[in-house]
């Protein structure tokens, strides 16, 4: 029977945490301001067509 390899399990287990706090880092460098990435993005650019809002119009 073979010996389990306790340094093999350990080290996944470091890499395993290492992957997840730089995933979070990243996250967190993002902006963060959705909920873990849930319901809020939906693809689409974020109001991108012209004269939506503050800029003034040349009408005559």
């Amino acid at each position: 029977m073979a010996t389990p390899n306790y340094s093999y399990e350990k080290r996944q287990r470091e890499l395993a945490k290492k992957r997840k706090k730089e995933e979070k880092a990243a996250r967190k460098s993002q902006g963060g301001s959705s909920d873990s990435g849930q319901g809020g993005d939906t693809g689409q650019p974020a109001n991108t067509t012209p004269g939506s809002g503050n800029e003034p119009t040349n009408a005559g």
